[in-house]
């Protein structure tokens, strides 16, 4: 139970699977092209389904806006999320995690993570070096696993984000060039190791949604590796607007004993109308 919360931000993301080469197909990157913008939030209700269980156990807040790195224009992004009331009691969780990437192009600058998880600690701290004939990450990265901390340089591709960067530059996809049950991979690093993530577009849907209403959406898939919680033989689905924004709205996986949820709660400063505030209930 202690890892649902960081799985469920997990979610807003995509699954682990194994190495892909290519990267995803995006629109423009300039700042004026991209569909969000300093000042935006989300905050997301993380749900646990298993039999007469069916609660929320959590909120994780997506913040948005703007700073100077190096004298660079940046968007600075903070995730956190953490378990809700009681649910402290059984299992306390928070998540920070911390991210800058330049304005124009979304790429990764600087970012920082601190995990809390019921006694277990994760600490990382990168700083994207991108001038060298061979970038890389330099990288501090503690953990309570190994109760040290150790400073590595992780090899950078072009395609290669930390969460939250990651996040949106999926929100950045070209849909015109997206055909729908392929798969289209993306990379991220996390602690000391780089994970290679993919998606496949299922189509357009009506959703369903709490709070919100009946919305037209964009479905996607990921494929989700065996391990701890996943079985591997599942697939966790993703709802975004089928609008300018490109928010996510719902997200759901399988996992070893359950369902886990989420679920657009609030939102604030979004770039475009929203296509679903007319259906809103």
């Amino acid at each position: 139970m202690k890892k649902l919360i960081l799985i469920l931000l997990s979610c807003l993301i995509f699954g682990r699977v194994r190495a892909q080469e290519n990267c995803i197909p995006v629109l423009a990157h300039t700042e004026e092209d991209l569909p969000y913008q300093s000042g935006e939030y989300a905050v997301y209700a993380m749900r646990y389904v298993c039999g007469i269980i069916n609660s929320d156990v959590a909120k994780a807040t997506v913040r948005l806006d703007t700073v100077r790195v190096g004298g660079q224009k940046c968007f600075h992004c903070s995730v956190f999320g953490k378990t809700a009331g009681i649910y402290r009691l059984l299992f306390n969780i928070k998540e920070d995690f911390q991210s800058w990437f330049t304005c124009d192009g979304v790429r990764p600058v600087r970012f920082m993570r601190d995990t809390y998880e019921c006694g277990y600690v994760a600490k990382n701290e990168y700083n994207y070096v991108w001038d060298s004939d061979q970038p890389y990450i330099d990288a501090s990265v503690y953990t309570t696993a190994i109760d040290s901390t150790r400073h590595l340089n992780i090899p950078l591709k072009a395609c290669t984000f930390d969460l939250p960067s990651l996040y949106y530059n999926a929100r950045s996809i070209d849909m015109s060039k997206v055909e729908q049950d392929k798969r289209y991979p993306m990379t991220f690093a996390i602690d000391d190791e780089v994970y290679d993530v993919y998606y496949i577009y299922k189509g357009k849907e009506m959703l369903k949604i709490k709070g919100i209403g009946t919305v037209p959406t964009l479905h996607f898939q990921a494929k989700l590796l065996a391990g701890e919680v996943f079985k591997g033989d599942q697939d966790m689905d993703i709802y975004v607007s089928d609008d300018l924004n490109r928010v996510p709205l719902f997200f759901s996986a399988k996992i070893a004993v359950g369902m886990a949820e989420g679920r657009l709660l609030e939102y604030g400063g979004l770039k475009y109308s929203a296509s679903w505030e007319k259906d809103k209930k």
